[in-house]
Order: C-alpha cells, then structure tokens, then sequence
C-alpha cells in the first residue's frame, strides 16, 4: 500500500476522532466515572463518547446525574478535544517544545480547520488557542460569577463545564434530569453568554481570526463576508420564525414576559446551528416549528468551526446557485466574486450525501424504535448536524438505534464528503467521455 495513500491529511483526520472516542469511551465505562461506582454500560459510554467528541448532546444517560467528577472531567475533555480536533493539540504541543511544524501536519491542520490552504495555518492554530482561551475564561467567569449566589465555588466549575460545552457548540450540561437549561429561561444574562458562545464558536476560527484583525487590515475575507451574511440571515429568519410560531404556544414560550420571549426566540433560533442547549422543551414545540428547526439543524454552523450540518456557506452557495441557474447566468456570482462549478458541485454533494444520510437514519430508527416518524426523523437531523437537540427519546434508544445514531454523530463531525473520499480509490487516470444527452425536470 501506497504510504503516502494511508497518511492522507483527510484519513488521518478521521481516523484521529475515532482514536479519541475509543479512548474516551474506555474512560466512561470505568466504575469510577459514575457516581455510584457502577460501570456504565459499554454501549452507553460510547454513545457519550461520541456524542462528546463530535460536539453533539445527545445523551442516553444524564450528565449530571449520572457521571461523577472525574466522569464529567472527561466529558469535557472530550467536548475540548472534539470542537478543536486532537491533531490541533499535538500540533499546540509541538509548537510549545519548540518542534516544527511539518508539510504533513500542516496538511492536517488545513483539513481540521477547513482551511483553503496551507499557507498562514500554523499563525490560525495560534490563534485558535488563544481566542478560545479568551472566549471560554470570560464565558465561566460571567457564568460562575451569575450562579455564585445559589451554588457558591461550585458556580465557577458549573461556569467552565458549560463555557467549554457552548462554545464548542456541544449542549451538554450538568443540571440534570435531562433538563438542558429549561430551567433558565427567565435568566436573561445565562442565555445572552450561552448564545454568545455558541453562535463565535459556530463562526468558524478563520472568520473569529479575521473579525479581530479587521481593526488593522480594514477589510474581511471573501469567506468571512458570506459566513457572516448567512449567519445574520439565518438568526434573523430563525428569530422571526420561532417568535411567530411559538410566541403564543401555552406549553413553550406563551406565559413568558415580552422580554423572555425574544431572547428564547432568539436562543432557539441560533441552538439549532448547532449549539443542542434549550431553554424551552423542544418536545413541546408545534409540528411547523419542528420542521422549521430540522431545517436549520441541516444547515448548521459555518466550515472550520466546532459546529456541524453542511455548513452555512454550503446552503448559500447552493442557494446561489439556483437562483443563478434560474435567471439563466452563465455564472454564479457572490459579493462580485464568482463562484465555480467545481465548489457548486462540491457543495451539493455535500448536501445530497448528508440528506441521504438522514433517510437511512430516520429508515433505521423508524424499524428499530416505536416512537412517531417526526420524533425519529428530528432525531436523525439532530445526530447529523451535531445539534443535540432532542424531542426526549434519546434515552430509550434500542441497542440498534444507539448504533444508529452513533454512526450518524461521527459522519455529521467528520464530514460526509471527507468520510467518502477517505473510503474511495482515486483511479490513476482520468479519462474523459463524450457527454450524453439526457432530460431532466
């Protein structure tokens, strides 16, 4: 076998993830991680494992009820290595011991970070460290400082734990009977840093690099405009939508203030892109804002940040796209830049692979479970986009449904079209046929 075939940055890349899950589910399963000294079930601490290490949320057991410190300590340490990716810390390692950084790992880190080039990665990984740092201290500072009164020194761990859960967009949380942060609705100040994290985690650390440099440079990058056009586009839609359509539902958000009802409004709009927290119960929600959320799960965060989906600037090149091919453009065109057919196709594999993906979930879990098809179908969204929300049945999975969903987790984090080019045999040749005559529509 070709070396240089089996040290693909794309391979090393997944293969990297699922060390960290094997590793971290070995953990999980110890008598030691739980709080009554019992060992998990090998199945459940996977299912954690993975759902940590792709910052995803679905949980099968409660984090906080279930796990003692060492057991959360290691959660967390899953939720860290999984939003930055473990190749970024041996690189951080490497930097620190004085190491140079090879052509290699430099290829690595361009695949972790969804970076376009190699060139300027190893300034990004700096970067990435240190605004994360700055991002996840000020989050469990504010958090700690907010819960202090009720929960004394405890607050600062409770503040940490949820920092590094919402920035690395994973929804995890410690507050136990499976209750995400339905408890904190009517914290205003909880819910603006718990939004504010997952929302610069989800922009991706080439856009946080380049928004805190723009005082210097004066200008944004081609990819940051369109991250940021999407995001705001996506939040404000997101906004409006849940607002309207759950403003008045009696068993969400209809007792809340006026005040209350915006910012979970906004909270929900932006946990689907793919934070997994919730302030208000998602298994309440009505059917429209159901599918109103799948869609948004789909989408997700943004390319080279800790969220999943198939990425904002995947849905809004696509979306250009057609409305070019519509209008009958020779070519599609985004903030004066043209956009080539190769990153067009690109992005609607991307976007079929994923959809595919969803079916064969909601299929499988539609055989393996009795729950109804929206609850099966939300669910599969949910493990695809690495979201974490859930209409309650994640804990009653079957054997075969947590397999299921498992699977689904670690395709949604590594990426449908990288898992697919890390399986397939790039033939030698390229031979080019005559096109074919063919009609659609």
């Amino acid at each position: 076998m070709n070396k240089n075939h089996f040290f693909h940055p794309a391979k090393i890349f997944v293969i990297s993830f699922a060390i960290v899950i094997l590793i971290g589910s070995l953990l999980l399963s110890l008598p030691i991680a739980t709080k009554d000294g019992t060992s998990l079930p090998y199945i459940d601490a996977l299912f954690t494992a993975t759902s940590a290490v792709c910052v995803t949320g679905l949980v099968v057991v409660d984090t906080g009820d279930t796990f003692s410190l060492f057991g959360q300590t290691i959660v967390m340490m899953l939720i860290q290595l999984g939003g930055l990716g473990f190749m970024t810390f041996a690189s951080v390692v490497m930097l620190f011991l004085g190491i140079k950084i090879s052509l290699k790992y430099r290829l690595i880190l361009q695949e972790n970070f969804s970076h376009y080039s190699t060139q300027g990665v190893v300034k990004l990984l700096r970067n990435v460290v240190i605004l994360t740092l700055i991002f996840e201290t000020i989050g469990m500072l504010v958090l700690g400082l907010k819960w202090y009164p009720d929960m004394g020194l405890k607050s600062f761990y409770f503040g940490l734990f949820h920092s590094i859960s919402a920035f690395n967009n994973a929804g995890f949380d410690l507050f136990g009977s499976f209750s995400s942060l339905t408890n904190q609705t009517s914290d205003i100040l909880t819910s603006l840093v718990i939004i504010s994290l997952f929302i610069f985690g989800g922009l991706g650390f080439f856009v946080l690099s380049d928004i805190f440099l723009f005082p210097k440079r004066k200008s944004l990058h081609y990819h940051s405009k369109l991250v940021l056009t999407m995001t705001f586009i996506l939040l404000a839609v997101g906004f409006v939508g849940i607002f309207s359509m759950e403003g008045n539902n009696p068993d969400t958000m209809g007792n809340l203030s006026l005040l209350e009802k915006i910012v979970a409004s906004l909270f929900a709009a932006a946990t689907p892109r793919t934070a997994g927290f919730s302030t208000i119960d998602v298994g309440s929600y009505s059917d429209a804002a159901l599918l109103f959320t799948m869609v948004l799960m789909f989408i997700g965060a943004s390319p080279g940040s800790t969220g999943g989906g198939i990425k904002t600037t995947t849905f809004g090149i696509i979306l250009a796209g057609i409305i070019a091919n519509i209008r009958g453009n020779k070519q599609t065109v985004m903030y004066e830049r043209g956009v080539s057919n190769d990153i067009i196709w690109k992005a609607s594999t991307i976007a079929f692979l994923a959809l595919f993906l969803i079916i064969i979930t909601t299929f499988v879990l539609t055989l393996s479970e009795h729950n109804t098809f929206i609850e099966n179908f939300f669910e599969s969204v949910s493990a695809f986009g690495t979201v974490g929300l859930s209409m309650g049945i994640t804990p009653d999975l079957s054997l075969i449904g947590k397999i299921m969903v498992i699977i689904t987790m670690f395709i949604g984090r590594v990426g449908p079209l990288t898992l697919a080019l890390v399986l397939s045999h790039k033939s030698e040749a390229d031979i080019i046929y005559p096109n074919g005559d063919v009609m659609i529509g």
